[in-house]
Formats: structure tokens, sequence, C-alpha cells
């Protein structure tokens, strides 16, 4: 059986026993705000929807089986279509790379996510800010590595995402471990999905993961006592990070999308949702366009 098809029972098995984790309860019917669609791009005021494209599950914003999503950036895009008077579709890709290209190609309008915000993605991309995330490592039960920071993740096999800001962190730490003689380079493994990397750690194919705090504190409590979370607290390599929808830059979508989540913020909705899928420590007072500082060189 392949490494994928392997995630994807996995993951199925995560959404299945993960069902307690959210509340049942369906957030309230919303007003279409004429303001916000009147500002909406012709083109989509004229189709009456929009494509959100997402580059796999990302629980627990973005639980992708087959072609559904769900999660708290699903329930938050259905909100912000009633909002705007149009439907939101989701469009999955691999990878972050082909996210970004997609949307900057103009196949998608925008990816909800959150994406990492950081000021080198925003030479092309703009971001509108509507989480705020915290970086650190699942590693196996009992932390038998040892690992609590970037400088104990040194000579040991680091599982991170594809494309993303945390790939680029453990990198710069491999090249610090090598220099500083420490316990040898990180051997960096990257993979295009969550699930494939949580698996990895499971069947001790990496020591650790290192990734998103709120999408590893919903594996971890699903992992039936076999991982737990390391690095907490700890800034990790990253300024304060910033996540958010992503648009083309210069799109007159972004400033919609970010006056629509500051309407979901203000009465209410977004709050009920973030709560709803445990993710209340990573909630903002008000949405913003390119909030996000630098990676390390």
């Amino acid at each position: 059986m392949s490494i994928r098809k392997i995630a994807c029972l996995a993951l199925t098995s995560v959404v299945i026993s993960g069902t307690a984790f959210a509340e049942d309860a369906a957030p309230p019917k919303l007003s279409v705000n004429d303001a916000l669609h009147a500002q909406l791009p012709e083109a989509i005021r004229t189709s009456g929807k929009m494509i959100s494209v997402n580059n796999g599950s990302f629980p627990p914003y973005e639980i992708v089986t087959g072609t559904e999503m769900s999660g708290a950036s699903a329930d938050l895009t259905d909100a912000l279509g009633q909002v705007l008077g149009v439907k939101i579709e989701h469009e999955t890709v691999g990878g972050l790379p082909a996210l970004l290209a997609g949307v900057n190609s103009g196949r998608y309008q925008f990816a909800f996510g959150p994406v990492g915000d950081f000021k080198s993605r925003e030479e092309s991309n703009d971001f509108v800010d509507w989480v705020k995330e915290f970086v650190v490592f699942s590693v196996q039960k009992g932390n038998p590595k040892g690992i609590t920071s970037l400088d104990t993740a040194c000579g040991n096999r680091i599982a991170v995402m594809a494309g993303g800001s945390a790939e680029k962190v453990i990198q710069v730490q491999s090249e610090k471990c090598k220099a500083d003689g420490k316990s040898g380079a990180i051997e960096v493994q990257s993979f295009t999905d969550q699930p494939s990397s949580i698996l990895a750690v499971r069947s001790k194919r990496s020591d650790a993961f290192f990734s998103s705090q709120a999408p590893l504190t919903y594996f971890v409590s699903q992992a039936n006592g076999q991982l737990e979370l390391t690095g907490v607290g700890q800034k990790n390599g990253f300024e304060d990070l910033y996540q958010g929808a992503v648009v083309a830059k210069g799109s007159p979508l972004g400033p919609v999308l970010r006056d629509a989540i500051k309407v979901l913020m203000d009465n209410g909705t977004y709050g009920a949702i973030m709560k709803k899928w445990g993710l209340e420590n990573n909630m903002i007072k008000e949405p913003g366009i390119n909030l996000g500082g630098t990676l390390p060189k």
C-alpha cells in the first residue's frame, strides 16, 4: 500500500474519531453585505462564485476528504460567502508552490488557508491575515530523541511540509548544526501534506514533525497517546507568525476579504467558529493585510 493511501486512511480515521473535537452546532445564516458585494471584481459578481484553493488537509483548519472540505476554514468561507453574496467552492492542489502559482495565474481567486505570511512571499502575493500561529514539534510519546528546540533537532530526522516556512527554518538550522560541529546535519524530510508527515513520526520513520501548533495539537489529540508536543512557548526560528488568505499581488479582492472577515469578527461568527474548532488561542482582534515578518536567512 502506498504512503499516500496509508495517509488518506489515517486522515479518515482522524476525521471520524475527531468529530467530537468540534461542536455540531451550525452557525446562523448571515445577511449579504450589499456594499461589500458591490466591491467584488465584476467577474466574480457575474459568475456568483469564487474558488478557494488548498493544498490538502491542514486540520483543524482544512480537512479534505475527496472533493469535500470541512474544518474551521470551511466554516469561515461558508460565512464569508453569505456576507459577500457569492458561493465559495474549494479545490485541492499538490503543495504550496502549486497553490501560489494557481492564485497568481488567476485560475483560483484566492486561498483562504491559513497560509504563513512572510515579507518574501509578499513580493508576489498579498496576504489577508486572520490568525496568529506558533511552530512546534510533534514527537513520539516520551520524546525518545530529546527534541525540545531547534538546537536539539541536530542529527535527527525532521519532517516538514514541502515549500512551507518550517522547511526553510529547518534547512537553515541544519546548516547551523554542521557549522557548529554539533550532532550533525538535520535530515530534512519534506512531505506534501500533514497526514503523511504525522504518519512518518508515528511509524518512526521521522523523529519529529515541525509545523504549526494548531494542526499538530489536533493530530496529537487523535493519536491514541502515541504523540506529544515539544518546543511549546518558544519562537523556534520565527518572529510573530501571522497566517491568512492569499490573493494575487495588488488584487482588489484583498481589501474586500479583509473587510468581510472584519464583519465576521464584529458579529461574533469568527469567534464562535474558532472556538468550535479549539482555535481560541489563535484568534486575532482584527484582520490585516501583509502583517508578516521575515524568515531566517
